[in-house]
């Protein structure tokens, strides 16, 4: 119970910030795209939006990921 805890806690950290980077690049490809210019030292239009949804997103999915291939049964050789 305490390994899935910890490796739960780990992954959902790490989930919400590489979630929210790559969330922020696609907005930064949509942006491109749609002629949209960031104000200065801004990295995207609208940036704030898919950092959160990215975020959400990666800190959900990364940890249920982790667990899951965790806590599978190993085949035996």
């Amino acid at each position: 119970m305490a390994r899935n805890v910890g490796v739960g806690c780990i992954t959902a950290v790490a989930g919400f910030f590489g979630g929210g980077m790559i969330a922020v690049f696609i907005g930064k490809v949509v942006g491109s795209v749609q002629g949209c210019k960031p104000a200065e030292g801004l990295p995207a239009c609208n940036w704030w939006v898919y950092a959160g949804i990215g975020a959400v997103l990666g800190a959900l999915t990364l940890p249920v990921v982790a667990l899951i291939r965790l806590n599978q049964a190993r085949p035996d050789k």
